[in-house]
Formats: structure tokens, sequence, C-alpha cells
């Protein structure tokens, strides 16, 4: 009798299990994403420990951490499971994914300096058309690896903006977004327009956002440098959404996109009309001659083909186009932000 190898005792969904589990570092949060019971998960975990011959899961702490085996098995688990996809999925997967039935979980990471209606729209969209779906929002950070987390599957979406955006993954071009500068309503550039030179702009007090890796300078400081230009930035922070409210008691400068500076502009006047003592917020046109700012959605060739994470795709790209801004029709001034061609 021949003897049974490793393929005749493993099936595509133990391969499944593995990945999930690993990545989640978790039975429990495996069985959510699986939509198994946590026995079921367990059992699967033991076939798995008997097959590979490594415990893959230990405790470490409080929680369950993956075995240096594990780690390494990742990435080959991950393209089987891609290739299994192509070799099985195409047309058919994609008009199997039903949002409206589909107890799915969706897992993106998000600037907090895109527009901030930008994802409670997302959010409005998906509770609409998938109400079974669950959602976790990362955010874009120093310390957030998403490129290692979109690799190894944790991760579905990066949503940002990048002047270079990394060569290994998708993108998809969401809209871009002129280049202004946000700064309080007293602020003295407003008083002598005449004088808001690119000299003066260098010179002022800016805030700018923590580069997202560590000794990395972010979009608007790495086109600056390659016109041999440094501003002078006295506070950076890794909480976009906070900057407005700084700026709003100080002389600070923000650069950004008009999109964001547009919203709290709006934001801070409704404050003001409450009688709450906010100060008020102006856009600046920006005296540095700077390119569009363009937000790119990001995934990894792991979940290319994954027809609910086509169906996300779509779901973002048709949110960021219903709040795109014609160009002209910006608020406070000329060259808003406009769609730009993108595919999921």
């Amino acid at each position: 009798m021949p003897t049974r190898t490793v393929f005749d005792k493993t099936e595509l969904h133990l391969v499944r299990v593995f990945h999930t589990v690993i990545s989640e570092s978790s039975v429990s949060r495996a069985a959510l994403r699986l939509a198994m019971t946590q026995p079921a998960v367990s059992a699967q975990l033991r076939r798995l420990r008997e097959l590979i011959g490594d415990p893959l899961l230990v405790r470490s702490g409080t929680g369950m951490v993956p075995t240096e085996v594990a780690l390494q098995l990742l990435e080959p688990a991950a393209t089987l499971l891609r290739s299994a996809e192509q070799l099985f999925g195409g047309k058919v997967s994609a008009r199997a994914f039903d949002p409206a039935a589909a107890e799915v979980e969706f897992r993106i990471a998000a600037s907090d300096y895109l527009d901030p209606t930008f994802l409670p729209a997302l959010v409005t969209r998906l509770r609409l058309q998938a109400p079974r779906a669950r959602l976790t929002v990362h955010a874009l950070s120093a310390d957030f690896d998403y490129r290692a987390r979109l690799a190894r599957g944790e991760l579905d979406l990066a949503i940002g903006n990048w002047l270079e955006p990394p060569d290994e993954l998708h993108l998809g071009r969401l809209f871009t977004d002129e280049v202004v500068c946000l700064v309080a309503a007293d602020h003295p550039a407003r008083r002598e327009p005449q004088r808001w030179t690119v000299q003066r702009y260098l010179e002022c007090d800016h805030v700018a956002p923590t580069p997202l890796h560590a000794g990395a300078a972010g979009v608007i400081d790495e086109h600056l440098a390659r016109q041999g230009l440094v501003r002078h930035i006295v506070v950076r922070s890794p909480h976009f959404a906070l900057v407005p409210a700084m700026l709003a008691r100080s002389h600070l400068v923000l650069t950004t996109g008009r999109q964001f500076c547009r919203r709290h502009v709006e934001l801070a006047e409704q404050l003001s009309a409450q009688g709450t003592g906010q100060p008020k917020l102006a856009i600046l046109p920006c005296p540095v001659h700077f390119p569009p700012m363009v937000y790119f959605q990001l995934w990894h060739e792991v979940s290319h083909a994954a027809a609910s994470l086509r169906w996300l795709r779509e779901l973002v790209r048709d949110v960021a186009r219903g709040l795109a801004v014609p160009a002209g029709g910006a608020a406070g001034g000329p060259a808003g932000a406009v769609l730009a061609e993108g595919g999921a």
C-alpha cells in the first residue's frame, strides 16, 4: 500500500486556518474571521501542530505569540492561498460575493489627515450595503508597519498619500488635492499678504505630522528638500486631527491638502457662531509650488483576487468620488480636490 504523503493529509481549508490563526495570534479572533467555533479551530490547530511538528502558537504573558517556525511558514501559506484563489476563484468568486449577506471583517489603515468626512462616509456606506460586515480601522502611524501587515494578510487596505508608494504593492488613485496652508485667522501673513513669500514661509514656525518611518521626512519636506529648501518645524504631532486646534491659538503654519483645511475652517466657523469662543482658521495659498497631493489605496498581491476585497476597494473608490470637490469649487479659493483615475 503506497505511503500517504503530506498532500494526502492536508486540505486547503487547513492552510487557511493556519494563516488566519498565526496572523491573528489568537484562536478566538481566528474563529470570528473564519466563521467557525473556537473548539473547531482548536481541533484544526492540533492537526497542524501534528503535521508540522511544532507548537506554532505559544503563550507569552497574557496572550499568544507565533513560534519562529510559524512565522517562517506564514508567507508560503499566503502564497498558496493566493494561488488557490487564482486557480479556483475568478469571475465565479466575484459573482458569489454578496455584501448584503456576507459576515466578513475588513481591516483598513488610514491617515488622519484625510478629509475628516471620509471615514464616516465609508462607514455609512458599509453599514448600508454590508450590514453584517465588521470594520477595524488602524491609524497609519510611524509605529504601524502597514507593508508587513499587508503582506501577511493582516491588513486589507492602507489609505493615505505617498510621494512614491511602495513598489511591491498594488495601488488605486483616489483623488488629488491642492497643497495650501492652514493658519489662525489673525495670522500676520493674512494681514500682510504681500510679504507672504517663499522666504517668509520657510522662516515661519511650522507644525508637521510625525513621519511614517523613523528618520524619514514627510511628503512636504521631501519635496522641499529636492528644491534645496528647509522649513522651520517647531511641533511634530502623530495626531493630525489635533493640529487645527493648535493653530487656532498660535501663529503656527500647517501645510497640507485643501480638503482637510476646508473642513476644519468650516468647523471652526460653526463653533465660533455658537459662541464657544473658538478662534477662526483661514486658508492661505502656499508660496512654494507643490505638485498636488495624491491619495491612494494600497493593497498586497495576497489579497488582490479576493472577491470581498475587490468589492471593498470599489466601495472606497466610490466614497472618494462622492467627496471630491470639482476644480474651482473648493470653499475659500480655487482648485479643490479633483478625483483622479484609478482602479481597484
